[in-house]
């Protein structure tokens, strides 16, 4: 099965598209926001929306664990997850769709592994699904590649941070990417992001970042983000042979 992980923007996929079922999915980690199994371009989708019902719950305090075990536990292969990001390249303007090939973990108080009683280490040099990357980026209008800077939150980074980001090679930064793709590893699925450029962050633009500016230009970038996903979904073969899913075999001590 393929998963959706909706952040902001990717809700419409529930309005579009014929509607299976619900599941609510108890894992070892606690009970994962429903789960809406949806037909799209005649496969079987599961949607879960990352930051709960209602956009609810903010980026530091998402349960990243509940919510991959529970795709993991009802079969879900690949992922696609949408991110809402903020530019540190004033060349990648908002209403961009990139699709990030690495990561810098800036976030602090998070449960980030699986693991916690085993030594498990899982290999994070391409940490993104190279095979999910490029029907991403084959033929569609996207930025290809990127250095994703995950940031814990709530609070917007500081002009001085985002200068340093930025100085490190970082191309967008954001609040939910991180530990998602790691669990995602761990599972031994097939993870992409779509990030949509909602913003430039701190410093790069002379305004102040607002939060309207965010949300206004989400839904700019809404209409091409859901063409995106389905038609990647469309061309996804779910039993296609990838190294993501031998990732354990040389991962544990």
């Amino acid at each position: 099965m393929i998963g959706v992980i909706g952040g902001t923007g990717a809700e419409s996929l529930l309005d579009m598209y014929p509607f299976i079922e619900t599941k609510t999915v108890e894992t070892d980690y606690g009970v994962s926001p429903t789960i809406s199994i949806l037909e799209v371009e005649n496969k079987q989708v599961a949607y879960i929306p990352r930051h709960s019902k209602n956009h609810s719950t903010p980026p530091h305090m998402i349960n990243y664990r509940a919510n991959i075990e529970a795709l993991h536990l009802i079969g879900v292969t690949d992922v696609f997850a949408t991110n809402s990001v903020g530019s540190l390249d004033i060349n990648v303007e908002p209403g961009t769709l990139l699709i990030p090939d690495n990561f810098i973990d800036f976030t602090k108080n998070r449960k980030s592994t699986f693991y916690d009683d085993e030594v498990v280490h899982i290999d994070c040099t391409n940490p993104y699904c190279e095979g999910l990357r490029g029907m991403l980026i084959d033929g569609n209008d996207v930025y290809p590649e990127g250095i994703y800077i995950a940031t814990e939150g709530p609070r917007f980074e500081s002009g001085a941070e985002i200068q340093f980001y930025k100085s490190i090679g970082g191309k967008v930064v954001g609040m939910t990417g991180v530990p998602e793709v790691v669990l995602a590893r761990e599972k031994q699925m097939c993870y992409a992001s779509i990030c949509a450029v909602t913003n430039y962050a701190a410093s790069i633009s002379p305004n102040n970042l607002t939060i309207t500016e965010v949300v206004d230009a989400m839904k700019m970038c809404e209409e091409s983000l859901i063409e995106l996903l389905t038609s990647t979904i469309k061309k996804t073969d779910e039993n296609r042979g990838c190294d993501c899913k031998k990732l354990l075999n040389d991962a544990i001590i």
